[in-house]
């Protein structure tokens, strides 16, 4: 059974930074892709940021330029660097890894950007 745990959630300053990080674990296999969804209320889920194991990388328009993905295939743990946070960026932030056949969420963790 894989499970995903998301951390580096919190509240932070408009024009802050902040780090999340998710870890796989419960699979011998590495992730084919690794990624990032967002989803604030009354809103649907939308994609941030995606990685595949090749380390291409593909980000939302709306985070283009202040946003990076990276991951570590060793640790099966993807990381979403935010920079330049904008009160928008406000949502739940979910990690996503996608196998061959089958895809998993982490429960989400609650990034808050406001004065």
């Amino acid at each position: 059974q894989v499970q995903l745990v998301e951390s580096g959630g919190g509240l932070v300053q408009p024009g802050g930074s902040l780090s999340l990080s998710c870890a796989a674990s419960g699979s011998m296999l590495s992730p084919n892709t690794m990624g990032w969804y967002r989803q604030a209320p009354g809103k649907q889920r939308e994609l941030v940021a995606g990685i595949t194991s090749g380390t291409r990388t593909n980000y939302a328009d709306s985070v283009k330029g202040r946003f990076t993905i990276s991951r570590d295939n060793a640790k099966n743990t993807v990381y979403l660097q935010m920079n330049s946070l904008k009160p928008e960026d406000t949502a739940v932030y979910y990690c996503n890894a996608g196998y061959y056949s089958m895809t998993y969420w982490g429960k989400g963790t609650l990034v808050t950007v406001s004065s």
